[in-house]
């Protein structure tokens, strides 16, 4: 009855779990690790950790993209594809706020905590919850395979655990601040803004950051089949 249940439905599911482990620890211990070893130096250490942690998840989940049982198949169905994309671009523009400091990211500036209100946070307090959502429902669509359906199931829950996690984290840092914050924003998109507790600028979304975002999104797209054939050679 669970023939198409393989292995790596579960090894997916465990590496998910020890990627947010990793990453989540890592970001709650984030007050400790910096008093000990600085901002910058712990910056890297938390990339020497997630980004081969990443790699390896990327890697296995392509080269089992289609394990399991086929669900749907919707790959020929007109327009889809372009679907697919444009929701994969959406959900770049949401997954990558970290972009607009690119200096802190590569740990040449000293990394900092911000609380920001501007830009996309004004649409959703979450954006990297709400861009992974939209590329799991992307990608589930297009494979349709319960292996897929088992990778967005652990990717959804670890990002909405994050949810939780990272306002928790602002609410110890922050305080009062923090609220107010909260007060004004919503993780649902576009709630505060329905609720009238938030208003939409449209001039902070012209910023560098966000046609890099969509010039690394082109860049993917021509890369894609490169990616594949890559992932191919190795034999996970």
């Amino acid at each position: 009855m669970f023939y198409w249940l393989l292995n790596s439905h579960f090894v997916i599911f465990a590496l998910l779990l020890g990627f947010a482990i990793a990453h989540s620890g890592l970001a709650a211990l984030r007050s400790r690790g910096e008093k000990l070893v600085g901002a910058r130096l712990y910056r890297v250490f938390f990339a020497l950790v997630s980004l081969p942690f990443a790699s390896v998840l990327v890697i296995y989940f392509i080269n089992h993209r289609y394990d399991g049982l086929q669900l749907w198949n919707l790959q020929g169905v007109p327009g889809i594809s372009a679907l697919i994309w444009g929701l994969s671009a959406i959900s770049f523009l949401f997954l990558y706020p970290a972009t607009f400091n690119l200096l802190e990211v590569a740990a040449l500036q000293k990394p900092q905590v911000h609380l920001f209100e501007s830009g996309i946070i004004r649409i959703t307090r979450h954006p990297q919850m709400v861009g992974q959502v939209i590329w799991c429902v992307a990608h589930t669509l297009w494979l349709g395979t319960s292996f897929m359906v088992v990778t967005s199931l652990g990717l959804i829950l670890h990002h909405l655990f994050a949810v939780w996690h990272g306002d928790r984290r602002l609410a110890a840092r922050y305080g009062e601040s923090f609220e107010t914050l909260k007060s004004r924003t919503s993780v649902i998109p576009f709630l505060a803004v329905f609720q009238g507790r938030q208003t939409l600028s449209l001039k902070e979304f012209l910023r560098p950051a966000y046609v890099g975002v969509l010039g690394f999104v082109l860049l993917f797209w021509f890369a894609h089949p490169l990616l594949i054939r890559a992932t191919a050679n190795v034999g996970w």
